[in-house]
């Protein structure tokens, strides 16, 4: 299997806005749950967000990122990515995509290796 890569992080400030994307095959677009995790210094890795076009287009997100990041997909380029706003220090991390059997599961069970991530620094 295809280990994920990630891309788009960077240093930001606080209040502002990044792009991620991790690409994927057009079957896993289609059949799959996408996620995105993450991992901060000194913290175990924590679930983000995830979507699921299976059954009709489905979005999950962990309650510290709600209304302020937006994860989507790009069928034409074989993509995901998770649009973050308004950016807090508290989302400084090591950003990692993965995609699992169902957005009701891939929280708990994903079905890649991880692959390096990304880094995203916000500072104040």
């Amino acid at each position: 299997q295809v280990q994920p890569v990630e891309n788009g992080g960077r240093s930001v400030q606080a209040g502002g806005s990044l792009k991620l994307s991790c690409a994927a095959s057009e079957r896993t677009l289609r059949t799959l749950a996408m996620g995105w995790f993450r991992q901060a210094p000194g913290k175990a890795r924590e679930f983000v967000a995830a979507i699921s076009w299976s059954g009709g287009r489905s979005t999950k997100y962990a309650d510290s990122v709600k209304g302020r990041f937006t994860i989507s997909t790009d069928s034409t380029n074989n993509t995901f990515a998770l649009q973050m706003d308004s950016l807090k220090p508290e989302d400084t991390a090591v950003y990692y995509c993965n995609v699992g059997p169902s957005i009701a599961t891939i929280s708990r069970r994903v079905l890649r290796e991880w692959g390096q991530g990304t880094q995203v620094t916000v500072s104040s």
